[in-house]
């Protein structure tokens, strides 16, 4: 019926159920199709679109070989799930390559009426799946800084460039001149206003940067990256990670290059997530608060689905935590 009505089955669904935000002359198209094909809706099944799931989406745009390296979204499950299993929400995971199956994606998940509503991970440049879900009738939140006024509530510690201004600074005070920045993904929301918080936070001390490096989150890639900026003819002395893991990945590489850490190059991660305790020397990291933003969001978003859940407060900014991985510059040969 979507293929005889020129329309995708996400509205069809809205036109049949009388849900989301579709133009009339849609909705009678649509009809229209499905009195021609004949068509009827089936009771039951349509009792079961318009039944409560209880279930909340969790999209996450990544390789599986990089979420299951990637321990960031173990503390973000563990956030949500902390808020929505006791009040009997399940969480339903999907692991996409890009956009266009993400956005698919929720079109047939809201078609088969199996999520009551979705949780969107990282705020992108001109993001379309804020629309696309309001569009849908299908209640959201965003993890990350969208812009204000947008069609679904933003979740995640205000100024994101805090913590990157953090780590210049103590890097600032113990002498190093020559730093570099791994930046994640340029459309990332989050990789520009950090990139131009640590190119401010320099610009500000008369010094530029060593170099800037945007990439994606795998490890080959962390590795790659860290071992060009090594070979450069004048060496960063420090170099901050757009995550934990990375940074890790960071680390080993200029171990290998018989580098140590922090007497010939420091190193500085992003979300402070436990296995940066561990590690020798450990980790400092900028702390955003992983598993409390994943509860503020899991609250946020079922207070949308019409649940009598307490206001979801989510204070403070990230903050550098300083460890070992830092120390002072070395000197000059």
């Amino acid at each position: 019926m979507a293929a005889a009505a020129g329309v995708s089955t996400a509205t069809v669904s809205q036109a049949v159920n009388g849900t989301g935000r579709i133009s009339e002359a849609t909705r009678r198209r649509v009809l229209a199709a499905a009195a021609e094909l004949g068509w009827s809706p089936s009771a039951s099944a349509t009792a079961l679109r318009r039944a409560r799931t209880r279930t909340i989406a969790l999209v996450v745009r990544r390789p599986t070989d990089v979420l299951g390296v990637d321990p960031h979204f173990s503390e973000l499950i563990t956030g949500l799930e902390g808020e929505l299993a006791p009040r009997g929400y399940g969480l339903l995971l999907h692991l996409v390559p890009g956009l266009a199956e993400e956005s698919a994606l929720y079109e047939r998940l809201v078609a088969e009426g199996r999520i009551d509503g979705a949780v969107l991970t990282e705020a992108r440049s001109d993001d379309p799946r804020p629309g696309l879900l309001r569009q849908l009738g299908l209640p959201a939140v965003l993890l990350g800084s969208p812009e204000r006024g947008g069609p679904v509530p933003g979740v995640g510690l205000g100024q994101q460039g805090a913590g990157v201004r953090e780590a210049v600074a103590h890097l600032l005070a113990l002498g190093h001149r020559r730093i570099a920045y791994v930046a994640g993904p340029a459309e990332l929301v989050h990789t520009g206003a950090r990139r131009t918080a640590f190119e401010q936070a320099l610009a500000e001390a008369g010094l530029r940067p060593a170099a800037v490096r945007h990439t994606d989150f795998t490890e080959e890639a962390a590795v790659a990256v860290t071992e060009e900026l090594l070979a450069l003819p004048d060496r960063p002395t420090a170099l901050v990670f757009p995550n934990d893991s990375m940074a890790v990945c960071g680390m080993g590489a200029a171990q290998r290059a018989g580098l140590r850490v922090p007497m010939d190059v420091s190193v500085v991660g992003y979300d402070n997530l436990p296995l940066g305790r561990w590690l020798h020397p450990r980790l400092s990291s900028v702390d955003q608060q992983v598993q409390r933003v994943g509860a503020a969001a899991a609250l946020t978003l079922l207070a949308r689905c019409g649940e009598d859940v307490p206001t979801a407060l989510l204070e403070g900014r990230p903050r550098l935590v300083v460890r070992e991985s830092t120390g002072p510059a070395p000197a000059a040969p």
